[in-house]
């Protein structure tokens, strides 16, 4: 069942991604309002994740996991209706929601059926399978339903894809709450939604705008303002929704850090991919589904295999290296263009894939088996949400800059193409006011060819730099996992591998050749 609801939350994520073009064209919207698509659905998991977490822990994590998926229905089925962009935010907004509350509990759900730390890192891996496999068909199911009818019918399959869980779970979930007393924090919850939302909105207007737009430096202001607030009310709480002694554990912290920073460049890099395949190579849906999978299916192959393989080597090999491949992967599509053949797109993306499934197992097994027992859940939620916080900030950076230095160098291409003056100003007023897109709906006659060609130009020149800057931002993470993931020393006369019964003290399941469910016994 945690593997089925991981699935049925992270399905909308690559199936909208890989649709993106359709729906620019459709909806006529700008790239600005193409990243509010991406993080509608993001935003509300960053939020809402860590309060979904506590819910379960005090009203029953079977109830949270059933309210996900029916918030899954509702999302679905408003979006299915759109006719209007932000018919769309709105029913990614309610999706996200349903994700929000399905990935702590499916991480919880492992936690307590199994305690073990050093058993658990296989079941992990078999989450993480799930959630990859969700990730590897959705661009190949969109892309089939927009060849053949509406694109909107893309959130067809959603809702009886949670129907059907939430039946199967009625029958086979057991009700678990947690073992310790907690209470709901609202002001925790809603300085970090406050926080969260105004970081993501500044980012995304201030590329469409300017950054020094005063809408863009209020939210900035109110983002480090409520930053500020959410740490100062969760140390004050009786009963904190994140309980900030959790980063007295370098491997907790260390997780959280290499999470959100490699979402950030993996979420932001399947954003202008998908634009890249769309509106430079002019590839279908189904076309650029297939190319998104050589980046999911090796994750999802792998899952299974690296969860074993957690037994016998640190988490900080096998994260720092997976991060390490990941950048390599990401540099080696710097020279992509606009008839890059797939085999070659492919191998690339291969490479991507292989990275991508050595480090996320273990960064999720290390945040959960870095805390004691009690604190499993919590951990979780914490380490999702500060990988949705990532995942909402790719989008939103990466958007910018790859809009900046597009439009930035647009004038310069045109000019090389031999446009006239008055047809290059027509281009650029377009794109000012419409985004990239819009100059494939002008009517310029001959040199709309030309036209569009020098868009595809200064587009791979803002693809450049989004690839630098992620691969960039991975080799960060890879740092960080070396310097805080160190490796545990194994106590002396072993362990049993037995949960601790109360907070505080070393974690659970230390055992030999176990470094990744022993992570934190030293930092603790």
């Amino acid at each position: 069942m945690a593997c089925l609801g991981v699935f049925v939350g992270y399905f909308p994520v690559t199936t909208v991604s890989v649709s993106l073009p359709v729906i620019q064209q459709a909806l006529d919207a700008s790239t600005a309002d193409l990243s509010w698509v991406s993080d509608a659905f993001v935003l509300p998991v960053a939020a809402l994740i860590l309060t979904a977490g506590v819910f379960g822990d005090v009203h029953g994590r079977k109830k949270v996991y059933q309210a996900g998926l029916g918030f899954c229905v509702a999302g679905a089925a408003v979006a299915l209706s759109a006719q209007s962009i932000v018919q769309v935010w709105v029913g990614q907004a309610l999706l996200g929601v349903g994700a929000a509350a399905l990935l702590p509990m499916t991480l919880a759900l492992i936690s307590h059926v199994v305690p073990d730390p050093r058993e658990r890192g296989k079941y992990i891996g078999l989450w993480t399978t799930s959630m990859m496999g969700s990730l590897a068909v959705g661009p190949l199911i969109a892309g089939v339903i927009v060849e053949h009818v509406a694109w909107r019918w893309i959130y067809l399959l959603p809702i009886p894809l949670s129907l059907l869980t939430m039946v199967i779970a009625a029958f086979v979930l057991e009700e678990s709450r947690s073992h310790v007393a907690r209470k709901l924090d609202w002001p925790g919850q809603i300085t970090a939604a406050v926080a969260v939302v105004a970081l993501v909105y500044g980012v995304i207007e201030g590329g469409a705008t300017s950054f020094g737009d005063v809408r863009v430096v209020v939210a900035s202001a109110v983002a480090v303002c409520s930053g500020a607030a959410f740490v100062v009310v969760e140390r004050r709480s009786p009963s904190p929704m994140l309980d900030l002694t959790l980063f007295r554990s370098a491997a907790f912290t260390g997780s959280a850090l290499v999470v959100m920073i490699s979402f950030l460049g993996l979420i932001g890099f399947f954003f202008v991919l998908s634009l890249y395949l769309g509106m430079v190579q002019q590839l279908s849906t189904l076309e650029a589904g297939m190319r998104l999978l050589m980046v999911t299916v090796l994750p999802m192959v792998l899952g299974t295999a690296v969860g074993r393989l957690m037994r016998y080597l640190s988490p900080r090999v096998l994260i720092t290296s997976g991060l390490v491949i990941t950048a390599l992967a990401l540099f080696t599509l710097t020279n992509v263009g606009t008839d890059t053949s797939f085999g070659s797109l492919a191998w690339r993306l291969a490479l991507l894939g292989l990275g991508l499934g050595l480090a996320f197992p273990c960064i999720t097994a290390t945040a959960v088996s870095s805390v004691p027992y009690q604190q499993a859940g919590m951990a979780a939620a914490g380490n999702n949400a500060f990988r949705q916080v990532g995942g909402a900030l790719g989008p939103a950076i990466l958007g910018a800059l790859l809009t900046g230095k597009a439009v930035g160098t647009l004038p310069d291409h045109l000019a090389a193409a031999g446009l006239p003056g008055s047809t290059s100003g027509e281009v650029l007023r377009a794109v000012h006011a419409d985004g990239l897109g819009a100059v494939a709906g002008l009517p310029l006659g001959e040199a709309t060819g030309p036209a569009l060609n020098a868009l595809s130009q200064s587009f791979l020149d803002g693809l450049q730099l989004c690839l630098v800057v992620s691969g960039i931002v991975m080799l960060f993470g890879a740092a960080v996992a070396a310097v805080l993931l160190r490796p545990a020393r194994t106590p002396k006369g072993g362990s049993s591998g037995t949960p601790v019964a109360s907070g505080g003290g070393r974690a659970a399941g230390t055992g030999h050749g176990s470094p990744a469910a022993t992570a934190v016994a030293d930092s603790q």
